[in-house]
Parts: C-alpha cells; structure tokens; sequence
C-alpha cells in the first residue's frame, strides 16, 4: 500500500532548496534523502500493530453456534474458531491465535480500544461500527425465528408483536425496522431462545445459520421464509491498522481456497 510519508517529503523539499541555491550537490542530497527514509518506521509492519507478539489476539462471543460455543468441555468450537486457527498459518511462521471471550456487545469496543486485534464473532458490514472490515468470508442473513405454533407466518404478521435482537449486532437495527412492533436488545442470544420458547417474546432476530442451529435442536421452533437483511461476513479490526487488515484479507483469500475452508463450512453446515 503506497502512503503519503512526511519525512520524505520534507527531505525533498530541503535538497531541492539546497540544489538551487549551490549549497549542496546532488549525491549529498541523495544521501540526505536515504537517512530520512531509513528513519521512518515501518507503518506497513501488521507485526507492530498486534497486542502481543507472535500472537492474534481474537475477540469472541461464544453464545453463537454455529460459529462460535462452548464445547460440553467447556472449549470453545464453531466454524469461526476453526477458521481462526488456520489463519495463523498465514500470517507467517511462529504465529499463533489466543481467543479471549466476551459479550457480543463489547467486542467492538475492545478492539478500538486495543484489547484485542481482531473480532471474530459472526460480524456483517456496518459503517456506524466505526472499526475496519476485512474482505467477506460467508454470505449471511437476518432472520426471525418464531414458535412453530405462534400463529405468526410472514413478517407481516410481526405488527403489534414483541421482538428481540442482540445487542450491537445488524440484527439490531433490522429489528427496529419493524412496523409497530416492541423491540428488545439482549446480550446472549441462548437467553433470546428460551424468552422465545417461554412466549417472552414473539419473535426474535438472528444470523440464519445461528437460527437454522437452534432450529435444529428445537423442533417447536420455525424461522420465517423472507429474511430481514441480506449481508455478508467479515473480520473487523481496529480503524487505522491498514496493515493487520491487509494481512488478514490475504490471509483470508489463501484460506478460503483450500479444502480446509470448504471442510469447515461443511462440518459446521454452513453450505
């Protein structure tokens, strides 16, 4: 990536004025512009941009299946953690990825705040993140899933009802575009499946592989045919870290043109 760099500039400007002048010649002004330039840290380096050595730090909302749970052991698994693992591979030898759990809803925030490199955890493209988007890895959609016998077959029939999303995802703000219906923003999507299935809520709003999981496991449970958004998958990172973002969509390019990223979306039923 080519970048405006002050130094050099400022290097040129001063030979230029020394050349017309006669104060200096021409292979003084060469070797004055090779000091500048080595001075110049290596802004391009994705290595000077992580929280820790050797290390991707990776934040992730582990109540997301299938991209992201807890294993009965209490790991963590899902087509996100996979990926994540095999991407360590590119980005150079030695290198490896440390997850670090948390809340949906904070995860945003601990990669502005360098916390963590990179946010793994189901996320779509929207520019009110404020944060950096790699290039997109699935192709998703919000859904809304209801109970079986709620009565409630189309979107349509959604007006007057009580709706719930979790908080800070897309599924927010495709939920409040819902005419005259009550919304409710929830950190855990596990605790939106059983509000749903007590009739806390009448519907709810989730990615539609993490709604096609729980309807797998829930048989009482439907997901309504229209989608509320149609949107792709990224990795986010923090705004201004050109060059980890860069790493990690050609990471990303030579990940997803292997058997083992086809394997992963299998595994996880993701095709």
């Amino acid at each position: 990536m080519k970048t405006y760099n002050k130094a050099l500039h400022t290097a040129f400007i001063a030979a230029l004025s020394l050349s017309l002048v006669g104060c200096a010649s021409s292979s003084a002004s060469a070797s004055t512009a090779a000091a500048s330039s080595s001075a110049v840290p290596a802004a391009e380096d994705f290595a000077s941009q992580l929280v820790k050595a050797n290390t991707i730090t990776v934040a992730i909302s582990p109540d997301y299946p299938p991209f992201e749970s807890y294993a009965t052991d209490g790991s963590l698994q899902g087509f996100d953690v996979d990926m994540g693992n095999e991407l360590a591979q590119y980005f150079g030898e030695g290198y490896t990825v440390e997850f670090v759990s948390m809340s949906f809803d904070t995860i945003i925030t601990a990669v502005q705040s360098g916390q963590a490199d990179l946010g793994i955890s189901g996320f779509t493209y929207d520019p009110d993140r404020q944060v950096a988007f790699s290039d997109p890895y699935l192709s998703s959609a919000q859904v809304v899933l209801v109970q079986k016998d709620s009565g409630i077959s189309a979107l349509s029939d959604l007006d007057g009802k009580s709706i719930a999303a979790q908080a800070g995802s897309t599924g927010e703000s495709a939920a409040e575009t819902l005419e005259n219906s009550t919304y409710t923003g929830v950190t855990d999507a596990q605790v939106m499946i059983e509000a749903l299935k007590t009739g806390a809520y009448d519907g709810i709003v989730l990615d539609q592989a993490v709604a096609q999981n729980y309807v797998s496991a829930n048989a009482d449970l439907v997901i309504l045919e229209e989608p509320l958004l149609v949107e792709e998958t990224c990795i986010i990172a923090k705004e201004g870290n050109d060059a980890l973002m860069n790493k990690v969509n050609e990471a990303l390019a030579s990940y997803m043109a292997t058997d083992a990223y086809t394997a992963n979306k299998t595994k996880w039923e993701l095709n």
